[in-house]
Protein backbone atom coordinates (compact mmCIF):
# COMPACT_ATOMS: atom_id res chain seq x y z
CA UNK A 1 0.00 0.00 0.00
CA UNK A 2 0.92 3.28 -0.94
CA UNK A 3 2.17 6.14 1.37
CA UNK A 4 0.37 9.45 1.41
CA UNK A 5 0.09 11.06 -1.84
CA UNK A 6 0.03 14.74 -1.72
CA UNK A 7 -3.75 15.23 -1.91
CA UNK A 8 -5.65 13.14 -0.01
CA UNK A 9 -8.83 15.44 0.21
CA UNK A 10 -11.38 13.93 -2.33
CA UNK A 11 -13.20 17.05 -3.57
CA UNK A 12 -9.51 17.79 -4.55
CA UNK A 13 -9.08 14.68 -6.06
CA UNK A 14 -12.21 14.95 -8.38
CA UNK A 15 -11.00 18.61 -9.33
CA UNK A 16 -8.00 16.88 -10.73
CA UNK A 17 -9.83 13.49 -12.63
CA UNK A 18 -12.14 16.35 -13.86
CA UNK A 19 -9.12 18.91 -14.97
CA UNK A 20 -7.64 15.68 -16.46
CA UNK A 21 -10.40 15.04 -18.32
CA UNK A 22 -11.67 18.30 -19.82
CA UNK A 23 -8.05 18.28 -21.36
CA UNK A 24 -8.59 15.43 -22.73
CA UNK A 25 -11.77 16.57 -24.70
CA UNK A 26 -10.45 20.07 -24.97
CA UNK A 27 -7.00 18.58 -26.83
CA UNK A 28 -9.58 16.19 -29.19
CA UNK A 29 -11.54 18.82 -30.14
CA UNK A 30 -8.08 20.77 -32.01
CA UNK A 31 -8.61 19.96 -35.28
CA UNK A 32 -5.01 20.97 -36.85
CA UNK A 33 -1.38 19.87 -35.75
CA UNK A 34 -0.15 17.60 -33.08
CA UNK A 35 -3.17 16.30 -31.08
CA UNK A 36 -5.37 15.12 -34.43
CA UNK A 37 -2.43 12.72 -35.15
CA UNK A 38 -1.98 11.62 -31.92
CA UNK A 39 -5.82 10.79 -30.95
CA UNK A 40 -6.01 9.05 -34.44
CA UNK A 41 -3.24 6.52 -32.50
CA UNK A 42 -4.48 6.75 -28.90
CA UNK A 43 -8.24 7.30 -28.34
CA UNK A 44 -9.54 9.42 -25.94
CA UNK A 45 -10.90 7.12 -23.36
CA UNK A 46 -7.38 5.33 -22.94
CA UNK A 47 -6.16 8.65 -21.95
CA UNK A 48 -8.73 9.50 -19.64
CA UNK A 49 -8.09 6.25 -18.27
CA UNK A 50 -4.58 6.32 -18.21
CA UNK A 51 -3.90 9.97 -17.46
CA UNK A 52 -5.30 9.29 -13.58
CA UNK A 53 -2.63 6.35 -13.15
CA UNK A 54 0.17 8.77 -14.39
CA UNK A 55 -0.81 11.10 -11.32
CA UNK A 56 -1.61 8.08 -9.27
CA UNK A 57 2.06 6.91 -10.39
CA UNK A 58 3.79 10.40 -9.53
CA UNK A 59 2.09 10.00 -6.26
CA UNK A 60 -0.39 12.54 -6.41
CA UNK A 61 -3.24 11.24 -5.50
CA UNK A 62 -3.97 7.46 -4.68
CA UNK A 63 -6.96 5.40 -4.26
CA UNK A 64 -5.96 4.14 -0.79
CA UNK A 65 -2.75 4.58 1.15
CA UNK A 66 -1.33 4.39 4.94
CA UNK A 67 -0.34 6.14 7.70
CA UNK A 68 1.90 6.24 10.71
CA UNK A 69 1.32 8.43 14.11
CA UNK A 70 3.25 9.26 16.20
CA UNK A 71 2.34 6.67 18.53
CA UNK A 72 3.44 4.30 15.68
CA UNK A 73 -0.08 3.20 14.99
CA UNK A 74 -0.74 2.33 11.55
CA UNK A 75 -3.97 4.01 10.22
CA UNK A 76 -5.59 2.82 6.47
CA UNK A 77 -7.34 5.63 4.36
CA UNK A 78 -8.69 4.76 0.60
CA UNK A 79 -10.54 7.72 -1.80
CA UNK A 80 -14.38 6.78 -2.17
CA UNK A 81 -14.21 8.72 -5.93
CA UNK A 82 -14.59 4.72 -7.02
CA UNK A 83 -16.92 3.61 -4.91
CA UNK A 84 -19.41 6.17 -6.06
CA UNK A 85 -19.06 6.28 -9.43
CA UNK A 86 -19.30 2.75 -9.41
CA UNK A 87 -22.28 2.44 -7.31
CA UNK A 88 -23.95 6.09 -8.67
CA UNK A 89 -22.64 7.17 -11.81
CA UNK A 90 -22.73 3.47 -13.52
CA UNK A 91 -26.17 2.77 -12.69
CA UNK A 92 -27.21 6.20 -13.84
CA UNK A 93 -24.80 6.31 -17.39
CA UNK A 94 -26.72 2.64 -17.92
CA UNK A 95 -30.63 4.12 -17.37
CA UNK A 96 -29.61 7.47 -19.67
CA UNK A 97 -27.45 5.20 -22.44
CA UNK A 98 -30.30 2.45 -22.52
CA UNK A 99 -33.50 4.75 -23.07
CA UNK A 100 -33.26 4.58 -26.73
CA UNK A 101 -32.79 1.66 -26.87
CA UNK A 102 -34.02 -0.75 -29.43
CA UNK A 103 -34.24 -4.26 -27.73
CA UNK A 104 -35.43 -6.52 -31.02
CA UNK A 105 -32.31 -4.56 -32.39
CA UNK A 106 -29.93 -6.01 -29.72
CA UNK A 107 -31.36 -9.70 -30.37
CA UNK A 108 -30.50 -9.44 -33.62
CA UNK A 109 -26.51 -8.97 -32.93
CA UNK A 110 -27.16 -12.57 -33.28
CA UNK A 111 -24.99 -15.53 -31.68
CA UNK A 112 -21.56 -14.08 -31.98
CA UNK A 113 -21.61 -12.00 -28.82
CA UNK A 114 -22.29 -14.85 -26.90
CA UNK A 115 -19.98 -17.11 -29.07
CA UNK A 116 -17.44 -14.47 -28.08
CA UNK A 117 -18.29 -13.68 -24.35
CA UNK A 118 -18.00 -18.37 -23.88
CA UNK A 119 -14.39 -18.39 -25.87
CA UNK A 120 -13.18 -15.23 -23.15
CA UNK A 121 -14.30 -17.38 -20.78
CA UNK A 122 -13.21 -20.99 -21.86
CA UNK A 123 -9.99 -18.34 -22.61
CA UNK A 124 -9.75 -17.97 -18.44
CA UNK A 125 -10.45 -21.04 -17.39
CA UNK A 126 -7.49 -22.93 -19.79
CA UNK A 127 -5.05 -20.05 -19.62
CA UNK A 128 -4.47 -20.68 -15.70
CA UNK A 129 -3.31 -23.85 -16.03
CA UNK A 130 -1.45 -23.15 -18.99
CA UNK A 131 0.45 -20.12 -17.75
CA UNK A 132 1.47 -22.39 -14.41
CA UNK A 133 2.92 -24.88 -16.62
CA UNK A 134 4.65 -22.10 -19.02
CA UNK A 135 6.29 -20.78 -15.32
CA UNK A 136 6.93 -23.50 -13.52
CA UNK A 137 9.41 -23.94 -16.02
CA UNK A 138 11.85 -21.09 -15.53
CA UNK A 139 10.61 -19.96 -11.87
CA UNK A 140 9.00 -23.69 -10.17
CA UNK A 141 8.57 -21.45 -6.63
CA UNK A 142 6.60 -18.63 -8.46
CA UNK A 143 3.53 -21.30 -8.70
CA UNK A 144 4.30 -23.42 -5.75
CA UNK A 145 3.43 -23.74 -1.88
CA UNK A 146 1.44 -26.25 -0.08
CA UNK A 147 -1.13 -26.64 1.87
CA UNK A 148 -3.67 -23.34 2.60
CA UNK A 149 -0.19 -21.30 0.64
CA UNK A 150 -0.12 -23.14 -2.36
CA UNK A 151 -0.46 -20.46 -5.18
CA UNK A 152 -3.22 -22.87 -7.33
CA UNK A 153 -5.49 -21.76 -4.44
CA UNK A 154 -5.15 -18.23 -4.68
CA UNK A 155 -4.70 -18.04 -8.44
CA UNK A 156 -8.72 -19.38 -7.89
CA UNK A 157 -10.02 -16.13 -6.80
CA UNK A 158 -8.05 -14.78 -9.99
CA UNK A 159 -10.13 -17.11 -12.05
CA UNK A 160 -13.36 -16.43 -10.04
CA UNK A 161 -12.79 -12.23 -10.55
CA UNK A 162 -11.86 -12.77 -14.11
CA UNK A 163 -14.76 -14.95 -15.32
CA UNK A 164 -17.67 -13.86 -12.81
CA UNK A 165 -16.60 -10.45 -10.29
CA UNK A 166 -16.00 -10.22 -7.06
CA UNK A 167 -18.72 -11.85 -5.57
CA UNK A 168 -17.29 -15.38 -7.28
CA UNK A 169 -13.77 -14.21 -6.39
CA UNK A 170 -14.77 -14.60 -2.45
CA UNK A 171 -16.27 -17.49 -3.06
CA UNK A 172 -13.29 -18.98 -4.58
CA UNK A 173 -11.79 -17.90 -1.46
CA UNK A 174 -13.89 -19.87 0.92
CA UNK A 175 -14.53 -22.72 -1.10
CA UNK A 176 -10.24 -23.26 -1.40
CA UNK A 177 -9.69 -21.84 1.57
CA UNK A 178 -6.76 -19.86 0.28
CA UNK A 179 -4.64 -18.03 3.11
CA UNK A 180 -6.29 -14.80 3.68
CA UNK A 181 -2.79 -13.59 4.86
CA UNK A 182 -1.49 -14.00 1.49
CA UNK A 183 -4.57 -12.92 -0.67
CA UNK A 184 -3.96 -9.35 -1.20
CA UNK A 185 -1.29 -10.40 -3.89
CA UNK A 186 -3.80 -12.36 -5.43
CA UNK A 187 -6.21 -8.72 -6.20
CA UNK A 188 -2.76 -7.02 -6.61
CA UNK A 189 -2.20 -9.43 -9.62
CA UNK A 190 -6.13 -8.72 -10.45
CA UNK A 191 -5.68 -5.01 -10.27
CA UNK A 192 -2.79 -4.93 -12.27
CA UNK A 193 -3.33 -7.33 -14.98
CA UNK A 194 -6.83 -6.48 -15.76
CA UNK A 195 -6.19 -3.05 -16.06
CA UNK A 196 -3.15 -3.78 -18.52
CA UNK A 197 -5.60 -5.63 -20.68
CA UNK A 198 -8.34 -2.95 -20.42
CA UNK A 199 -5.57 -0.64 -21.27
CA UNK A 200 -4.91 -2.78 -24.48
CA UNK A 201 -8.62 -3.01 -25.40
CA UNK A 202 -9.48 0.65 -25.36
CA UNK A 203 -6.32 0.85 -27.48
CA UNK A 204 -7.65 -1.36 -30.18
CA UNK A 205 -11.15 0.80 -29.92
CA UNK A 206 -9.30 3.36 -31.69
CA UNK A 207 -8.01 0.84 -34.92
CA UNK A 208 -11.49 -0.97 -34.70
CA UNK A 209 -12.34 -0.17 -38.11
CA UNK A 210 -8.65 -1.61 -39.31
CA UNK A 211 -9.02 -4.55 -36.66
CA UNK A 212 -12.56 -5.28 -38.38
CA UNK A 213 -10.85 -5.62 -41.87
CA UNK A 214 -8.53 -7.95 -40.25
CA UNK A 215 -10.85 -9.56 -39.06
CA UNK A 216 -13.54 -9.67 -42.00
CA UNK A 217 -16.15 -9.12 -39.87
CA UNK A 218 -19.38 -8.43 -40.52
CA UNK A 219 -20.48 -5.80 -38.44
CA UNK A 220 -23.50 -4.89 -40.34
CA UNK A 221 -26.14 -6.00 -37.75
CA UNK A 222 -23.83 -3.57 -35.11
CA UNK A 223 -23.89 -0.78 -37.98
CA UNK A 224 -28.13 -1.25 -37.95
CA UNK A 225 -28.49 -1.01 -34.47
CA UNK A 226 -26.19 2.31 -34.18
CA UNK A 227 -27.61 3.82 -37.39
CA UNK A 228 -31.45 3.30 -35.97
CA UNK A 229 -30.66 4.27 -31.80
CA UNK A 230 -28.97 7.67 -34.20
CA UNK A 231 -31.98 8.28 -37.00
CA UNK A 232 -34.26 8.08 -33.35
CA UNK A 233 -32.04 10.78 -31.75
CA UNK A 234 -32.04 12.89 -34.58
CA UNK A 235 -35.58 13.07 -35.05
CA UNK A 236 -36.66 14.03 -31.49
CA UNK A 237 -33.62 15.91 -30.74
CA UNK A 238 -34.06 19.61 -29.54
CA UNK A 239 -32.57 22.43 -27.81
CA UNK A 240 -32.61 20.47 -23.55
CA UNK A 241 -34.45 23.03 -21.48
CA UNK A 242 -33.87 23.33 -17.74
CA UNK A 243 -37.04 21.44 -17.71
CA UNK A 244 -35.95 18.43 -20.25
CA UNK A 245 -32.31 18.50 -18.22
CA UNK A 246 -34.08 18.25 -14.64
CA UNK A 247 -36.31 15.17 -16.07
CA UNK A 248 -33.24 13.63 -17.04
CA UNK A 249 -31.33 13.70 -13.81
CA UNK A 250 -34.45 12.59 -12.49
CA UNK A 251 -34.82 9.28 -14.54
CA UNK A 252 -31.45 8.22 -14.11
CA UNK A 253 -31.10 8.69 -10.29
CA UNK A 254 -34.53 8.31 -9.56
CA UNK A 255 -33.81 4.72 -11.14
CA UNK A 256 -30.65 4.45 -8.68
CA UNK A 257 -32.70 5.32 -6.28
CA UNK A 258 -35.25 1.89 -6.93
CA UNK A 259 -32.18 -0.08 -7.60
CA UNK A 260 -30.28 0.40 -4.64
CA UNK A 261 -33.72 0.03 -2.53
CA UNK A 262 -34.28 -3.35 -4.37
CA UNK A 263 -31.12 -4.59 -4.31
CA UNK A 264 -30.62 -3.50 0.35
CA UNK A 265 -33.84 -5.82 0.19
CA UNK A 266 -32.82 -8.85 -2.26
CA UNK A 267 -29.08 -8.81 -1.42
CA UNK A 268 -29.93 -10.15 2.00
CA UNK A 269 -33.30 -12.12 1.02
CA UNK A 270 -30.82 -14.19 -1.25
CA UNK A 271 -28.07 -14.39 1.55
CA UNK A 272 -30.20 -16.15 3.20
CA UNK A 273 -32.00 -18.36 0.87
CA UNK A 274 -28.12 -19.37 -0.72
CA UNK A 275 -26.50 -20.04 3.09
CA UNK A 276 -29.75 -22.44 3.79
CA UNK A 277 -28.20 -24.35 0.50
CA UNK A 278 -26.75 -27.99 2.26
CA UNK A 279 -24.34 -28.23 -0.59
CA UNK A 280 -21.06 -26.34 -0.17
CA UNK A 281 -20.29 -26.52 -3.95
CA UNK A 282 -23.84 -25.38 -4.95
CA UNK A 283 -24.11 -22.73 -2.54
CA UNK A 284 -21.05 -21.26 -3.28
CA UNK A 285 -22.22 -21.08 -6.91
CA UNK A 286 -24.83 -18.84 -6.28
CA UNK A 287 -23.21 -16.53 -3.99
CA UNK A 288 -23.35 -13.86 -6.86
CA UNK A 289 -27.23 -13.69 -5.77
CA UNK A 290 -25.84 -11.92 -2.34
CA UNK A 291 -24.31 -9.17 -3.51
CA UNK A 292 -25.76 -5.71 -3.99
CA UNK A 293 -24.04 -4.67 -7.18
CA UNK A 294 -25.33 -7.17 -9.39
CA UNK A 295 -29.09 -6.68 -8.15
CA UNK A 296 -28.31 -3.08 -8.57
CA UNK A 297 -26.94 -2.97 -12.01
CA UNK A 298 -29.61 -5.45 -13.08
CA UNK A 299 -32.34 -3.79 -11.99
CA UNK A 300 -31.32 -0.18 -12.96
CA UNK A 301 -30.65 -1.62 -17.06
CA UNK A 302 -33.97 -3.63 -16.42
CA UNK A 303 -35.92 -0.50 -15.47
CA UNK A 304 -33.93 1.32 -18.20
CA UNK A 305 -35.28 -0.77 -20.54
CA UNK A 306 -38.50 -0.98 -19.66
CA UNK A 307 -38.48 2.91 -20.09
CA UNK A 308 -37.35 2.22 -23.35
CA UNK A 309 -40.72 1.07 -24.52
CA UNK A 310 -42.12 4.23 -22.78
CA UNK A 311 -42.36 7.83 -24.16
CA UNK A 312 -38.83 8.62 -21.65
CA UNK A 313 -36.75 7.40 -24.80
CA UNK A 314 -37.75 10.95 -26.94
CA UNK A 315 -35.55 12.19 -24.07
CA UNK A 316 -32.45 10.72 -26.25
CA UNK A 317 -33.46 13.85 -28.06
CA UNK A 318 -32.23 16.40 -25.39
CA UNK A 319 -28.75 14.67 -24.95
CA UNK A 320 -29.49 11.85 -22.43
CA UNK A 321 -27.16 9.54 -23.38
CA UNK A 322 -24.40 12.76 -23.19
CA UNK A 323 -25.13 12.92 -19.69
CA UNK A 324 -24.88 9.00 -19.73
CA UNK A 325 -21.30 9.55 -21.23
CA UNK A 326 -20.20 12.06 -18.74
CA UNK A 327 -20.82 9.76 -16.06
CA UNK A 328 -18.97 6.98 -17.86
CA UNK A 329 -15.94 9.14 -18.47
CA UNK A 330 -15.58 10.16 -14.77
CA UNK A 331 -16.17 6.28 -13.57
CA UNK A 332 -13.29 5.36 -16.40
CA UNK A 333 -11.16 8.26 -14.38
CA UNK A 334 -11.36 6.48 -11.32
CA UNK A 335 -11.13 3.34 -12.45
CA UNK A 336 -7.77 4.67 -14.27
CA UNK A 337 -6.34 6.17 -10.45
CA UNK A 338 -6.56 2.71 -8.95
CA UNK A 339 -3.45 1.51 -10.75
CA UNK A 340 0.16 2.70 -9.99
CA UNK A 341 2.32 1.54 -12.93
CA UNK A 342 5.53 1.19 -11.14
CA UNK A 343 3.44 -1.54 -9.00
CA UNK A 344 4.02 -3.62 -12.20
CA UNK A 345 7.32 -4.48 -10.85
CA UNK A 346 6.73 -5.22 -7.12
CA UNK A 347 6.13 -8.79 -7.72
CA UNK A 348 7.45 -10.11 -11.16
CA UNK A 349 6.98 -13.92 -10.61
CA UNK A 350 2.77 -13.57 -9.94
CA UNK A 351 2.65 -10.47 -12.31
CA UNK A 352 4.40 -12.57 -14.90
CA UNK A 353 1.97 -15.76 -14.31
CA UNK A 354 -1.36 -13.11 -14.68
CA UNK A 355 -0.36 -11.64 -18.04
CA UNK A 356 0.67 -15.20 -19.26
CA UNK A 357 -2.76 -16.06 -18.27
CA UNK A 358 -4.41 -13.04 -19.97
CA UNK A 359 -2.71 -13.36 -23.03
CA UNK A 360 -3.71 -17.04 -23.58
CA UNK A 361 -7.37 -15.51 -23.23
CA UNK A 362 -6.23 -12.58 -25.77
CA UNK A 363 -5.11 -14.78 -28.04
CA UNK A 364 -8.10 -17.64 -28.02
CA UNK A 365 -10.37 -14.66 -28.25
CA UNK A 366 -8.50 -13.72 -31.31
CA UNK A 367 -8.51 -17.16 -33.20
CA UNK A 368 -12.21 -17.46 -32.42
CA UNK A 369 -13.05 -13.90 -33.57
CA UNK A 370 -10.86 -14.95 -36.89
CA UNK A 371 -12.81 -18.07 -37.32
CA UNK A 372 -16.22 -16.88 -37.67
CA UNK A 373 -15.69 -13.56 -38.72
CA UNK A 374 -17.31 -11.72 -35.46
CA UNK A 375 -16.41 -7.76 -34.71
CA UNK A 376 -14.09 -6.19 -32.60
CA UNK A 377 -16.65 -4.90 -30.49
CA UNK A 378 -17.56 -8.84 -29.80
CA UNK A 379 -13.81 -9.91 -29.03
CA UNK A 380 -13.54 -6.15 -26.70
CA UNK A 381 -17.10 -6.70 -24.85
CA UNK A 382 -16.81 -10.49 -24.41
CA UNK A 383 -13.54 -10.36 -22.84
CA UNK A 384 -14.57 -7.31 -20.70
CA UNK A 385 -17.80 -9.36 -19.50
CA UNK A 386 -15.21 -11.86 -18.06
CA UNK A 387 -12.52 -9.93 -16.97
CA UNK A 388 -14.26 -6.57 -15.94
CA UNK A 389 -17.67 -7.25 -15.16
CA UNK A 390 -20.54 -4.92 -14.87
CA UNK A 391 -18.06 -2.16 -13.63
CA UNK A 392 -16.44 -2.23 -17.03
CA UNK A 393 -18.28 -4.30 -20.09
CA UNK A 394 -20.27 -1.33 -20.60
CA UNK A 395 -17.46 1.18 -20.61
CA UNK A 396 -16.04 -0.70 -23.42
CA UNK A 397 -19.75 -1.52 -24.78
CA UNK A 398 -20.65 2.42 -24.82
CA UNK A 399 -17.28 3.39 -26.33
CA UNK A 400 -18.41 1.81 -29.72
CA UNK A 401 -21.20 3.76 -29.11
CA UNK A 402 -23.89 4.65 -25.91
CA UNK A 403 -26.53 2.47 -27.27
CA UNK A 404 -24.28 -0.39 -26.89
CA UNK A 405 -23.72 -0.55 -23.15
CA UNK A 406 -26.76 -2.74 -22.70
CA UNK A 407 -24.87 -5.34 -24.65
CA UNK A 408 -22.20 -5.23 -21.70
CA UNK A 409 -24.08 -5.27 -18.99
CA UNK A 410 -26.17 -8.74 -20.46
CA UNK A 411 -23.31 -10.47 -20.79
CA UNK A 412 -21.50 -9.33 -17.46
CA UNK A 413 -24.85 -10.05 -15.63
CA UNK A 414 -24.03 -13.74 -17.67
CA UNK A 415 -20.86 -13.92 -16.53
CA UNK A 416 -21.66 -13.58 -12.39
CA UNK A 417 -24.32 -16.88 -13.14
CA UNK A 418 -21.08 -19.22 -14.70
CA UNK A 419 -18.68 -17.36 -12.76
CA UNK A 420 -18.26 -19.62 -9.83
CA UNK A 421 -18.88 -23.10 -11.98
CA UNK A 422 -16.28 -22.15 -14.82
CA UNK A 423 -13.93 -21.09 -11.48
CA UNK A 424 -14.08 -24.46 -10.23
CA UNK A 425 -12.97 -25.91 -13.33
CA UNK A 426 -9.97 -23.43 -14.14
CA UNK A 427 -9.08 -24.23 -10.69
CA UNK A 428 -8.93 -27.99 -10.43
CA UNK A 429 -6.82 -27.90 -13.93
CA UNK A 430 -4.86 -25.23 -12.32
CA UNK A 431 -4.22 -27.90 -9.18
CA UNK A 432 -3.01 -30.43 -11.85
CA UNK A 433 -0.83 -28.43 -13.70
CA UNK A 434 0.97 -27.32 -10.37
CA UNK A 435 1.51 -31.02 -8.95
CA UNK A 436 -1.44 -30.30 -6.08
Amino acid sequence: MQQAPIFTDDTIVFGLLMLTLGFIFYTESIKTGFWPKFYKIVPGLFMAYMLPAVLTTLGLIAPEWETTSDSGEVAKHSTSLYYVSSRYLLPAALVLMTLSIDLKAVFNLGWKALVMFLTGTVGIVIGGPIAILLISMVSPETVGGVGPDAVWRGLSTLAGSWIGGGANQTAMLEIFEYNQSEYGKMVFVDIVVANIWMAIILIGIGRSKAIDRWLRADNSAIEALKEKVTTFAKSVKRNPSLTDIMIIVAIAFGTVSISHMCANFLAPYFERVVNNIESKTLRNTFTFLDSQFFWMISIATLVAILLSFTKAKNYEGAGASKFGSVFIYILVASIGMKIDLMSIFDNPGLIAVGLVWMSIHAMLLILIAKLIRAPYFFLAVGSQANVGGAASAPIVASAFHPSLATVGVLLAVFGYAIGTIAAIGCTILMKFAAGG
